[in-house]
């Protein structure tokens, strides 16, 4: 059964950083694509970062330049390094992967990801 945890949200100033996490179990970590969504109160789910396979990445235009996505296979784990970050991007972040690549980051239904996480809260004060 696939499981994915992420840690790592809080509530920080305008220009602060956060680094989320993403813990999977389950699965044969290397062959799958994984990303990060967000959903803020009243708004759909976006997407917000994606990283493929072989480590290729996709970002949303709104956080080109101050987000990064990683994974480390060894530990299982994906990351998402926030910098710069501004009161528009508070949301519920959650994590999500997929075998079927690469995730399309313009469509955060949750039904067009298989797995996600239960999501962890940023919120990010001016």
């Amino acid at each position: 059964q696939v499981q994915l945890v992420e840690s790592g949200g809080g509530s920080v100033q305008a220009g602060g950083s956060l680094r989320l996490s993403c813990a999977a179990s389950g699965y044969t970590y290397m062959s799958y694509c994984m990303g990060w969504f967000r959903q803020a109160p009243g708004k759909e789910r976006e997407g917000v970062a994606t990283i493929d396979s072989d480590g290729a990445t996709t970002y949303a235009d709104s956080v080109k330049g101050r987000f990064t996505i990683s994974k480390d296979n060894a530990k299982n784990t994906q990351y998402l390094q926030m910098n710069s970050l501004k009161p528009g991007d508070s949301a519920m972040y959650y994590c999500a992967a997929d075998f079927a690549c690469p995730i399309n980051i313009d469509d955060g239904s949750e039904s067009s990801i298989n797995y996600w996480g239960q999501g962890t809260q940023v919120t990010v004060s001016s």
